[in-house]
């Protein structure tokens, strides 16, 4: 076992202990491993994290699993997504007792779980997976839909409906200079991540795409703050549109604060993709 899986493994057990239903509740029993990847629409939800009175889809999937189990077991994700904001990549794991092998666990959580969740796919992992710590990086796409239909009420929901003229060699140029290593302050809310944190995040892609009807950003980095891709969008879009120079991002990544940033893009379409583990978490697909 490499240093890397120690560490996760330590990382693992403290917090499915200690944000599940009833703390304390960690029996032997519950001794499988899964990965579930999950799709949801998050028009309904007020967020991943649970939070008392509001309905959260880690509340709405702890609820199924504990259903299942006969005793509450804790779901925990790899990253908490916003009010509003979608998911058909996001990945969590959970820990079960033995007779649920992942394909069995899929079946019948989606069996129970409400239309708008739904488990894509579901692995078993080794002992030291953790859906967090041990996540390399996640991908996020933004759509916005420059055409007539963009309106449509079977897209406005899932798209930005932009009707401004937009310059894709600006938003291009703009994307690019967030790529690397950077500290990402700038584009976070202030006082959701610990004050020690440096706010640096290494952005593996970052470029807008066009696609029938409209234009799409994809992010890919190790890690996301809050609000982080909203901001970086509605600053692109400011620039895009001539409302900023593209000279700003790179100052924007230099600032201690988001005072100088666009509005963040509105949650509604914003998509988390896709979630990558190292192969060798893995013990076998079902």
């Amino acid at each position: 076992m490499t240093r890397r899986h120690t560490k996760v493994n330590h990382l693992q057990r403290v917090t499915f202990l200690d944000t599940g239903p009833r703390r304390g509740e960690f029996h032997a029993m519950l001794s499988r491993s899964v990965q579930l990847v999950l799709h949801y629409d998050g028009a309904g939800f007020s967020g991943w994290q649970r939070q008392p009175g509001e309905r959260t889809v880690q509340g709405v999937l702890e609820a199924a699993v504990s259903r299942l189990c006969g005793e509450p077991v804790a779901v925990a994700g790899a990253g908490r997504t916003d009010a509003g904001v979608h998911a058909r990549g996001q990945a969590a794991g959970v820990r079960v007792p033995e007779k649920w092998n992942a394909a069995a666990l899929r079946r019948s959580m989606n069996a129970i779980l409400p239309d708008d969740v739904w488990i894509a796919a579901a692995h078993e992992m080794r002992e030291e997976f953790h859906p967090r710590y041990s996540a390399m990086s996640r991908r996020y796409g933004y759509f916005v839909g420059t055409d007539d239909f963009a309106a449509s009420p079977f897209r406005r929901t899932r798209e930005l409906a932009w009707t401004r003229p937009l310059d894709v060699a600006l938003l291009s140029e703009a994307a690019g200079a967030v790529t690397g290593r950077h500290c990402f302050r700038a584009f976070s809310v202030k006082g959701t991540a610990p004050e020690r944190d440096e706010h640096f995040c290494t952005v593996a892609h970052s470029t807008w795409r066009e696609r029938d009807g409209g234009l799409t950003f994809e992010i890919e980095a190790d890690r996301f703050l809050h609000h982080m891709v909203r901001f970086l969008v509605g600053t692109m879009l400011d620039i895009g549109g001539g409302r900023r120079p593209v000279s700003d991002m790179n100052e924007l990544l230099h600032h201690e604060d988001n005072s100088h940033v666009s509005q963040p893009a509105p949650a509604h379409a914003l998509f988390l993709e896709r979630v990558e583990y190292p192969r060798d978490l893995y013990l076998r697909a079902e």
